[in-house]
This record gives C-alpha cells, sequence and structure tokens, in this order.
C-alpha cells in the first residue's frame, strides 16, 4: 500500500499522494520536471513541506485558503483560537 497523506478539504477527507515517487506520477512531464528541480534541491528540513504544497497543487485547498485570508483582511472573526501555552 502506498504511503498517504491525509487532509480535509471543503469538510471532506482528502488522501494525497505521500512519496515524491506517488506527487510526480500526478504530473504532465513538464510539471514533473519543475517539481524535480524544487526538490532535489529543497533542505532537508523543508522536504516535508514542499512535498506536501506539491502534492496540494491542484485540490481546492488553495482555494480554502484564499477564501479564508480574504476573510481575515476583511477584519472577520473566522474563530481561529490561540494556542494552549507550550505547546
Amino acid at each position: 500500500m502506498d504511503t498517504t497523506l491525509k487532509t480535509v478539504i471543503g469538510g471532506e477527507l482528502v488522501e494525497l499522494p505521500g512519496t515524491i515517487a506517488a506527487v510526480r506520477a500526478t504530473m504532465d512531464a513538464g510539471r514533473a520536471a519543475e517539481f524535480n528541480r524544487e526538490i532535489e534541491h529543497a533542505p532537508a528540513a523543508e522536504l516535508p513541506a514542499t512535498l506536501v504544497r506539491w502534492a496540494l497543487a491542484g485540490t481546492r485547498a488553495d482555494d480554502e485558503d484564499d477564501a479564508l485570508f480574504e476573510r481575515l483582511a476583511r477584519g472577520e472573526d473566522i474563530g481561529a483560537k490561540d494556542a494552549p501555552p507550550g505547546s
């Protein structure tokens, strides 16, 4: 079984590819070449975030984030809560 990443997009659980090879397999040749250039030069500490960003590309996650940031920019209360001390 292939490794997957799980997240919620639009209120639904979504499984994303969870390996470099699986993320690359979702792309056309041009995007895969761009992905290869970036992933091969990403610092080790940034590899997980880089992989997730590419895995999320093409999902509705960006639209959801954009809508949230627009609400924040308008000063709307989005129900965010401070993290507990020490977390």
